[in-house]
């Protein structure tokens, strides 16, 4: 069965506000972390890898506008979170064992693109609580692409072990009648 379109936008809505909800509360408290990827990977696991692409767009536009202008510029390495985040949802990466190497397999493409961006358009100074970390190793002698990359994939990393592992809870703990919703069924109105 084909899932009904209004369920693909109302679960896209809902984890892209998510990830702006995240990313409001990262940046008010400049926490090392971003907090912003928690609806992509959601969406990327219950409705595949390019809703989990569009969340990451959708979110990075609304917060580019509203509230932190350096998203836009990070929109290709969220992008990439939510492709890669649906592909090793479903074949059983962020599984047990498999768990923290899967997460760093979500992590590495996104980091590098980041990183990138970070360093060459914004000398590794954003909005983001680790710019300091990236300054003070840049500092001490490493390039700007290495300081940012070595900050980055450490907070990048812990932020998206905590992103798949909320995403794993939740997606424990979805109803049958939501799960056969997600997968085409009909709910009878309730969830």
């Amino acid at each position: 069965m084909k899932r009904s379109p209004t369920v693909k936008i109302t679960v896209t809505a809902f984890c892209t506000a998510i990830n702006i909800v995240g990313a409001s509360i990262a940046l008010a408290l400049r926490l090392p972390i971003y907090l912003d990827s928690i609806g992509t990977v959601l969406n990327s696991v219950l409705l595949g890898p390019v809703f989990g692409l569009t969340t990451a767009c959708l979110s990075s536009i609304f917060s580019g506008i509203t509230s932190d202008p350096y998203a836009f510029y990070f929109m290709p390495a969220g992008m990439i979170t939510g492709l890669l985040a649906g592909f090793l949802s479903r074949s059983g990466w962020f599984r047990k064992k498999k768990f923290l190497l899967g997460v760093l397999f979500l992590t590495v493409p996104g980091t590098i693109v980041s990183s990138c961006i970070a360093a060459f358009l914004f000398g590794g100074v954003t909005s983001s609580g680790s710019s300091m970390l990236v300054q003070v190793l840049h500092r001490v002698g490493l390039s700007m692409v290495a300081s940012t990359f070595l900050v980055q994939i450490l907070t990048d990393y812990l932020d998206r072990i905590l992103s798949v592992s909320i995403v794993s809870i939740a997606s424990s703990r979805l109803g049958g009648r939501f799960r056969k919703l997600l997968s085409g069924g009909k709910s009878n109105g309730t969830l």
